[in-house]
């Protein structure tokens, strides 16, 4: 071990869940503005149910960002990985109780709505990509959870921005397809969470050229 090449540490896992966030925010932002809000959008926000949704949405991308950051640092405390699971819980309580509400409408659940989970799809892939690739600089440790836990960042921040231009007619369910969108994407994403994060024979060679002679 003693010819290893030193590597610069890497920022705190908190540090750079704040920069991936912000990075994912404005891209998200731009696309708000090329699509525009919802028009009755300042009147939903008067409706406590609806704020604390979104609000639980970007807390759960939040820290989830950061247990994916932290599962690939060792040493590091397990329950870190746990951090987004209060909001998450507070996102699947304002949703249910939007269903709830909506439960007498016909057309309950919205099955036309269903396609929302292929925008919310193409919202999150630039935005997970560049998690997955942040990811990557750490050590691959817990793969699976790394995986998943960046996965739910990025569509639980789309999932977030697209309540705010979706125009929807049952506005307490219209959260459902997208919700079901995240959990089954993050699912998705953590079986592959090993082939994505291990090192590749590139990393190899150039860990290997970078050693002192």
């Amino acid at each position: 071990m003693d010819d290893c090449a030193p590597t610069p540490p890497l920022a705190h896992p908190g540090w750079r869940a704040l920069v991936w966030f912000g990075a994912a925010l404005c891209y998200l932002g731009l696309v708000v503005h090329f699509v525009g809000r919802r028009p009755e959008l300042f009147t939903t926000i008067a409706d406590p149910r609806y704020l604390a949704e979104v609000a639980a949405m970007f807390l759960t991308s939040a820290m989830a960002a950061a247990g994916a950051f932290c599962a690939g640092c060792p040493g590091r405390a397990i329950w870190e990985r746990f951090a987004p699971l209060p909001f998450l819980l507070i996102w699947i309580g304002a949703l249910a109780i939007g269903c709830w509400r909506d439960r007498h409408i016909q057309g309950f659940p919205p099955f036309a709505n269903i396609s929302t989970i292929q925008t919310i799809a193409a919202m999150s892939i630039p935005s997970a990509l560049a998690i997955l690739s942040m990811a990557r600089r750490g050590a691959p440790i817990a793969p699976m959870t790394t995986v998943g836990l960046a996965t739910l960042a990025a569509t639980s921040m789309s999932s977030a921005v697209h309540r705010v231009f979706i125009e929807q007619s049952m506005a307490g369910s219209a959260g459902f397809w997208p919700f079901c969108a995240v959990l089954l994407m993050s699912g998705f994403a953590s079986l592959f969470g090993r082939r994505l994060l291990r090192w590749t024979t590139r990393d190899e060679f150039v860990a290997t050229v970078q050693r002192p002679s």
